[in-house]
C-alpha cells in the first residue's frame, strides 16, 4: 500500500503539465525545507507540505498548509481561467482529493479550531507576498477567492450542528 506522499508523487509525475518546481526534488525535502520560501512556490507545494506534516502527526499544521495551498491554488486557477484543464486544474482536483480528504476528515471534527485556522490562513495570505501569482495584476480574483474562504468560515458557524450530525452519521469523530 502506498503512503499518501508516495501516492501524491505518482499523481504529480503523471500530471500532463506538472509544475516544474513540484517534481522529484520537492519530495526529498523536509517539511521545514518546503516551508522556506513557500511564498514563491507553486501552490501544489503547499499541499505536499500539508501531506508531509499530516503523515508526521502534525495534523493542525497540516490543516493550515492545506487551506493556505487551496486558497493560493484557487486564486491561481481564477487568475488563469484559460489554462489547460488537464494541467493545473486536474492536478488541483487530484491533490484536493488525495491530500484534502484525510486532512479535512480530521479538521472538520473540531469546528472552532477549523475556523481559527481558516482565519489564520486569511491573515497569513494577506501578510505574506504571493511570488507565484500577482495579487496586484489579479486583485479582483484574489479578493473573490478570499471571499470564498470567508464564506466557508461563516458556513461552519451557521451549519455547525448539521455538520456534526452528518459527521456522526458517516462514522467520523466530532472532537468539539
Amino acid at each position: 500500500m502506498l503512503t499518501l506522499t508516495a501516492a501524491l508523487g505518482v499523481l504529480l509525475l503523471q500530471a500532463p503539465a506538472a509544475p516544474a518546481n513540484t517534481g522529484d526534488a520537492v519530495w526529498t525535502k523536509t517539511a521545514s525545507e518546503l516551508q522556506k520560501g513557500i511564498q514563491d512556490a507553486h501552490p501544489a507545494t503547499y499541499m505536499i507540505l500539508a501531506s508531509k506534516l499530516f503523515e508526521a502527526g502534525r495534523k493542525d499544521d497540516a490543516v493550515f498548509w492545506l487551506y493556505a495551498g487551496q486558497l493560493r491554488y484557487r486564486f491561481l486557477l481564477a487568475a488563469h481561467p484559460e489554462a489547460d484543464p488537464s494541467g493545473d486544474k486536474a492536478l488541483f482536483a487530484s491533490l484536493h482529493e488525495a491530500v484534502g480528504r484525510p486532512i479535512n476528515e480530521y479538521a472538520w471534527g473540531d469546528l472552532p479550531a477549523l475556523r481559527a485556522t481558516l482565519n489564520r490562513v486569511l491573515d497569513w495570505d494577506k501578510a505574506e507576498r504571493n511570488g507565484f501569482t500577482s495579487v496586484t495584476t489579479y486583485a479582483q480574483q484574489w479578493n473573490t477567492t478570499r471571499a470564498g474562504l470567508q464564506t466557508l468560515i461563516a458556513y461552519t458557524t451557521d451549519h455547525a450542528e448539521e455538520i456534526r450530525q452528518q459527521r456522526k452519521a458517516n462514522g467520523l469523530e466530532n472532537r468539539k
